[in-house]
């Protein structure tokens, strides 16, 4: 019987194809080489990182970093309900950039929160900042055509 299992599993060794072991053939490594190579080609082709496709599949080119940041509103911190050493960090970070004043903005019950970011700053980190600090009321109108008036407060921190 021991004899008849083992001629068996021959016949079953016999039976596997030889490819499942052997290496890839030629012309399948040689097609392969071909595909990467012509992914290098589109990779050379292809825009460089200052021009992006657009939408329509033209080309544009992208704006220097200066204007984008002079056409933002980048030197106004607008406070919410964040921690206030939030809202700090954002007002030492403009003056790192080179700004040299930086708004404060608030509206509600946000006014305290704005204001204990400028006493902060000025106290704790920037002894030399001077401040300007205005307060206003905006009325909005809600969904039931009521007015309601709102406080806002601006604070400008500057140099």
């Amino acid at each position: 019987m021991a004899e008849k299992r083992h001629a068996s599993e021959e016949a079953r060794q016999e039976e596997k194809p030889a490819e499942v072991n052997a290496e890839p053939k030629p012309e399948v490594k040689q097609e392969k080489m071909e595909g990467r190579r012509q992914e290098d080609r589109r990779r050379q082709e292809s825009p460089s990182s200052s021009e992006t496709p657009s939408i329509e599949g033209y080309r544009r080119e992208r704006e220097p970093a200066r204007e984008r940041k002079a056409r933002r509103d980048d030197n106004v911190v607008y406070v919410g309900k964040k921690p206030t050493m939030s809202y700090v960090l954002a007002v030492i970070t403009q003056f790192s950039e080179g700004n040299n004043e930086v708004f404060v903005k608030a509206r509600g019950r946000s006014i305290s929160r704005a204001v204990d970011v400028i006493e902060v700053v000025k106290k704790k980190f920037m002894q030399d900042v001077k401040c300007e600090m205005d307060t206003d009321t905006e009325v909005i109108t809600d969904e039931r055509n009521q007015r309601i008036n709102v406080s806002t407060f601006s604070g400008k921190l500057f140099k």
